[in-house]
């Protein structure tokens, strides 16, 4: 099986590849300059105070609750449907978590399933901005002033992502983006937490790098020798010059890649508007949504196939499709260790069977989008009850 028409490729130009050439002729490799005027860039961008950059988004998420020291058995309430960072970040911290259902047609975290997870030991909450569509910040927040607890986003898929016109990154205590290999900009690794809490900054800064006081970048730049001094016990997660580099010019591109995915994003939805034997997700009108990721889901009980086979297909056709994603509670760790069941969270469940991505970057064209459709099209007549 040959595909030649990959779920998924980065749009790296001739600036990134000086940029990155520059910085490996500079001797300065790890966290420097460009990764100071990367975060600086991006600051500016999201528009909040503090933005630090890291080896991955799963590591903003970890220091942003790390830092607030919870007691072990503590409680986080996220969504069953994302990526195993999410909830792996709670398990990591000695806490537990808390999983509610999601809505149908978004599949984001139901917002009126909240309240009732919440017990005396729960801390905080992990909104989850699926696809690039953004949670109901609103009532998140509202139930987190109301019970004291931490917000802290999920913006694995949410770089351009507004709610209500207000950028995420901007209405939780700290948001984490990923700029993975695959997000709409990339750094081949890396991810940056913003906030705009000068303490919280200031501890990121040096939780980042061991828990030292003064970056490498610091302690022997041209200012002059400076001791460092160890200030907590931190980790190993700072995003290095060279992957700042690629990051630089990735974001001067943000808005023309933005164009081009809606653009197709637009194709897509009338390619698929009139075949009922699928679903394709809601996108609520006082949202900007990022289009990180296009999501079918097949009506199955329409269908002489199953989900899997359906992938197989579009497989065999050449075309890489991907699931996004497989319910936690679905997931062997979760089924040993927690005893979950799939009624436990029933909607997850349902459309973890059902759901298809399909290809979306810049580096496709609308030729290839046409295919794309023309093949899912396809496959549907051929499998149709």
């Amino acid at each position: 099986m040959k595909i030649d028409l990959p779920f998924h490729q980065s749009w790296i130009g001739e600036e990134e590849h000086l940029e990155v050439a520059d910085t490996l002729s500079s001797g300065w490799l790890t966290t420097g300059p460009k990764t100071k005027k990367f975060e600086e860039a991006f600051s500016d961008y999201i528009g909040c105070k503090h933005a630090i950059a890291l080896n991955s988004c799963t590591a903003g998420l970890n220091l942003a609750l790390e830092v607030q020291g919870f007691p072990d058995g503590d409680e986080v309430i996220t969504t069953p449907m994302t990526f195993p960072a999410t909830a792996n970040v709670i398990l990591l911290q000695r806490m537990k978590p808390v999983l509610v259902d999601i809505e149908s047609g978004t599949l984001l975290i139901d917002p009126k399933k909240i309240e009732e997870k919440i017990t005396p030991r729960t801390r905080a909450i992990i909104p989850v901005h699926f696809a690039g569509h953004p949670c109901d910040m609103d009532t998140i927040n509202t139930l987190a002033e109301r019970y004291n607890l931490l917000v802290i986003e999920d913006a694995a898929h949410a770089l351009e992502t507004k709610f209500k016109g207000k950028k995420v990154g901007n209405m939780g205590n700290t948001t984490s983006f990923s700029f993975y290999a695959n997000k709409n900009i990339t750094t081949g690794e890396g991810g940056m937490v913003v906030t705009d809490d000068d303490d919280l900054a200031e501890q990121f800064q040096t939780m980042r790098l061991q828990g030292i006081s003064r970056d490498a970048w610091k302690r022997y730049g041209k200012s002059g020798y400076t001791h460092w001094e160890q200030k907590m016990a931190g980790h190993k997660c700072n995003m290095s010059d060279i992957n700042a580099s690629i990051g630089i010019h990735q974001l001067k591109k943000i808005d023309t890649f933005l164009e081009i995915r809606r653009n197709y994003v637009a194709m897509y939805d009338r390619g698929f508007a009139d075949v009922p034997e699928l679903e394709t997700l809601i996108r609520h009108n006082d949202s900007d949504h990022a289009h990180h990721i296009y999501i079918i889901a097949l009506r199955l009980e329409q269908l002489t196939v199953d989900r899997d086979e359906f992938l197989d297909a579009m497989q065999e056709s050449g075309i890489g499709v991907a699931v996004h994603y497989i319910a936690l509670h679905l997931q062997p760790y979760y089924v040993e260790n927690f005893n979950t069941k799939p009624q436990d969270y029933p909607i997850a469940s349902n459309y973890s069977e059902r759901i298809v991505s399909l290809p979306l970057y810049p580096k496709m064209s609308e030729a290839d989008v046409e295919r794309v459709i023309n093949t899912v099209q396809d496959l549907i007549i051929k499998f149709r009850r």
